[in-house]
Order: structure tokens, then sequence, then C-alpha cells
């Protein structure tokens, strides 16, 4: 008797890492937004080919694998991200994220040191491939820059005008 999406952000507050496969009849791109918003790690929409289907689980089921066999965590300066648990600290404080900003935080410090443009923050953590004008990586930049720079003397997630953002530790 409890909506899936309000299911799967519990399992995701929760710190529950299995694998999320959302099938739904539910088509719209709001739909979507939220199913991958409340941490989904993919997204089916009926009908479907059970070869797809397949495919898509094992791709999560590489994925989780993988996780396995790797460093889980990412770090720079004093901030970390342990990908198996989802959690974010910044010297040894607890930074509470929603499922939106751990994948920003993620793809960010996958490249750290490296300028990460909007196209490939779209592409990457929105997975649109086409501009829609809209300033929600300018919102998600200022909620996360609060998140892990505010209250420390030293600010890691930066904005490089006219090409993007970086993070890194600064020299």
């Amino acid at each position: 008797g409890v909506p899936g999406m309000q299911v799967l952000r519990q399992l995701r507050a929760d710190k529950h890492l299995l694998p999320v496969l959302v099938l739904t009849a539910r088509t719209t791109l709001e739909d979507k937004v939220d199913g991958l918003d409340s941490g989904a790690d993919d997204y089916l929409t009926k009908p479907f080919a059970f070869s797809e289907l397949d495919a898509r689980l094992e791709v999560l089921q590489r994925r989780s694998t993988a996780a396995l066999n790797m460093d889980t965590r990412l770090r720079v300066g004093d901030l970390e991200l342990d990908q198996l648990s989802r959690t974010a600290s910044r010297a040894g404080h607890v930074i509470e994220l929603q499922p939106r900003e751990y994948r920003l935080l993620e793809y960010l410090m996958r490249h750290a040191g490296q300028v990460v443009t909007r196209t490939m923050l779209l592409e990457h953590v929105w997975d649109y491939h086409f501009d829609p004008q809209t300033n929600v990586i300018d919102v998600h930049i200022s909620r996360l820059r609060s998140k892990i720079d505010k209250g420390y003397d030293t600010s890691l997630l930066h904005t490089v005008r006219g090409a993007g953002y970086m993070i890194h530790e600064s020299r």
C-alpha cells in the first residue's frame, strides 16, 4: 500500500545499496526524473522487450560486481565519497546528499582536477543529450557547494568561468 518511489526513497535514506531497476507504465519525463532522483539506478517503461530488460539487468549486475572489486572511496582533500555506502563526508563530518547531489558530486570527484562542462553534467548526471535551457545545474551546484564548502577554510568546488566546474584541493 506504499507508493514505489516512497519505498525507494526510504531504501536510499537507510543507505541500502542494492541496485534498483524501476519497471513502470509511467512514461512522462517528470516520472522518469522522479524515479531516478529517488535513487533508481535505471528506469524502464512498459511495454518493453525482455531482451532489453535482460540487458539492463546485466549492466546493473556488472556495476555491482565491479564495485566490489575496486576501491570504493573517492577523495579530494579532506572530502571523501564512499560509493558502496553512498555517503559523503568532509573532515570526518557526514554530509547529507540527495540522490542527484550524490551523482553530481561523484561525477565531479571522478574528474577531480579537470574542468567539467555543463554539457558533460547534463549528459552524465541528468542523462540529457540536449541543453534544456534550464538552471538546474546552477541550482544543484549551489546546493552542493553550500554542503561541501560552507564552514571550511578551503573551497573545493570551483567555477571555471566560461568553461564549467572543477573540484580540486586549492594549492
